[in-house]
């Protein structure tokens, strides 16, 4: 089993920019591909970034602001958001994903508790 543990949210003024942490535990060996997802309040939740092998890839809706990246030697993956629009407000989440360039996660039960990004304009 894998367990997950997101940080580093907070409240910021658009504009601004937060980086947010997950610390994988368990058995990360079998994972290759990792992201991060985000589900804004009464919204269904969506995929906002991908990492493994050496590829990334975005939701058109971050790309050009958010940078996703990984230090496999310590179970980490981080997400660095810049230029934080007040859309951006969501509570943000760490999971393995399904295959490279997939924006669907690997277990759709496998989750942390995620970390609330609060956007004020």
């Amino acid at each position: 089993q894998v367990q997950l543990a997101e940080s580093g949210g907070g409240l910021v003024q658009a504009g601004g920019s937060l980086r947010l942490s997950c610390a994988a535990s368990g058995r990360t060996y079998t994972i290759y591909y990792m992201g991060w997802f985000r589900q804004a309040s009464g919204k269904e939740r969506e995929f906002v970034a991908g990492i493994g092998l050496g590829v990334t890839w975005y939701a058109d809706s971050v790309k050009g602001r958010f940078t996703i990246s990984r230090d496999n030697a310590k179970n980490m993956l981080y997400l660095q958001m810049n230029s934080l629009k007040p859309e951006d407000t969501a509570v943000y989440y760490c999971a393995p994903m399904k295959s490279r360039l997939s924006s669907i996660p690997s277990d759709l039960t496998l989750w942390g508790q995620g970390t609330q990004v609060t956007v004020s304009s």
